[in-house]
């Protein structure tokens, strides 16, 4: 099995839900299975101004499947949550990108690994950071490294790993039971 780290992001339809749907969803792919959740975050848009918050997170899976075939379940999700790619850097139900496929490098028209723009983004870095903050990237710098190079960028940790975990796990559709 190959070690994927996917991002999650969304500021329209309740987020807090499409991540959960979302997660889900990834879950249910045949061939893959999410061993570790980061918390959840709050981040200002990256895009316009005139956006609401962004509900940001990563998760690691584990899969069988080839690059290409996870970026078509990935955007089958997206599709399914009722993603519209109309703005580039506009509000969105659901935005699934993989971060990390193993140690792979890959360019291609329809897939860029590593992402092209983690490093700049503290709302991937960090909760990134939540899972494998010990991780070394080929090039030799650490996720610490990067992170440090951040602190301009603002984010507010809504929800734990813990509790995002058991959400996607967890019967009710409901959050209500994580803000006791």
């Amino acid at each position: 099995m190959i070690i994927v780290f996917i991002a999650l992001g969304s500021n329209l339809d309740d987020p807090l839900q499409q991540l959960i749907s979302a997660a889900r969803a990834i879950h249910a792919i045949e061939d893959c299975q999410i061993d570790a959740w980061s918390n959840m975050y709050l981040s200002v848009p990256q895009g316009p101004a005139d956006q609401p918050d962004y509900l940001n997170a990563v998760v690691r899976v584990k899969t069988g499947l080839d690059p290409i075939e996870l970026l078509d379940a990935l955007q089958a999700i997206e599709n399914a949550q009722g993603r519209k790619r109309e703005a580039h850097w506009g509000p969105r139900t659901i935005d699934l990108d993989i971060i990390f496929f193993e140690n792979q490098v890959i360019h291609s028209d329809r897939l860029v690994v590593p992402h092209a723009q983690w490093k700049t983004r503290a709302f991937v870095t960090f909760p990134l950071s939540d899972i494998e903050p010990d991780l070394i990237l080929p090039c030799g710098e650490t996720l610490q490294e990067i992170k440090s190079k951040l602190t301009g960028q603002k984010l507010d940790q809504q929800i734990s790993s813990e509790d995002f975990a058991k959400a996607c796990s967890h019967s009710s559709d409901s959050l209500q039971w994580a803000f006791k």
